[in-house]
């Protein structure tokens, strides 16, 4: 199937997934959203494939949600339709049987940070930029951000982590354990292609069940998280937080938030 904002690349047990808008620094925009869902989806049913290595083309890995689409999706049912297929993507890439593992350059941000620890491995550069920054738009994380930054540091940090939205770099984030290996500058390909081969001399179709296990204790909870999330999204959108956030973002200044 051929894509229009993302390619896909097999190589034996290997499956590689490209976000490619980098004239934007792979903002996710509705047509990746939609590919993306598409791409897990159809990636779900490939009995053949054991690893699946997820990047970003040029200068980062990816900026987040196309401010572009948010200022254009005002109407209530293209926003909602967009979260439904954030579900689906953010489902079926949960559920895939197969090792996944993101590889971060520059930045990681937004629903791109929400992808990125939705995965089993996360491998980021010293200097990546990673923040879940929904707050700094008067909105909340999706993509499962809730869910993914709870299981990896646990409720009291994740809320600190979501409220704050700091931007962390390779290192604070490998210390707060949101990454799982830290790869000098310029050097994250040639370890991600260790990690891979480590994992495809291992005996991985046990690996895969222990997978299959524990994801599906928490399936539901996701689900019911991605509902959430989508619903209070709906509400933060009408909000003037959100506006002036947006305002704030395109006019390169400070927010004045107040609170409605």
């Amino acid at each position: 199937m051929d894509f229009e904002s993302i390619q896909v690349e097999y190589a034996e047990r290997r499956a590689t997934v490209s976000l490619n808008r980098p004239n934007v620094m792979n903002a996710m925009n509705f047509t990746m959203i939609q590919e993306l869902a598409q791409c897990f989806e159809l990636l779900r049913e490939n009995k053949e494939i054991q690893i699946l290595v997820l990047k970003g083309e040029g200068k980062a890995f990816s900026a987040g949600g196309d401010i572009k689409m948010m200022l254009t999706s005002g109407d209530p049912k293209d926003f909602e339709q967009i979260m439904s297929y954030i579900t689906r993507l953010t489902l079926a890439f949960y559920q895939l049987p197969m090792i996944t593992i993101t590889q971060i350059h520059g930045a990681a941000a937004g629903l791109g940070f929400s992808l990125a620890l939705a995965s089993d491995v996360i491998v980021a550069e010293e200097n990546s930029k990673l923040a879940m920054n929904f707050i700094g738009i008067g909105l909340i994380p999706d993509g499962g951000g809730h869910f993914f930054m709870k299981e990896r540091v646990g409720t009291p940090k994740a809320k600190q982590f979501i409220w704050k939205g700091n931007v962390m770099d390779g290192n604070e984030a490998l210390k707060l354990g949101l990454i799982d290996h830290k790869a000098d500058d310029g050097e994250i390909e040639a370890m991600v292609d260790q990690i891979v081969g480590k994992f495809l001399s291992s005996p991985i179709l046990a690996m895969l069940e222990t997978k299959k296990i524990l994801h599906a204790q928490k399936l539901s909870e996701l689900e019911n998280t991605l509902k959430m999330e989508t619903e209070a999204q709906l509400r933060m959108r009408k909000t003037e937080d959100h506006l002036e956030g947006i305002k704030a973002f395109i006019e390169k200044r400070i927010q004045q938030f107040k609170g409605k």
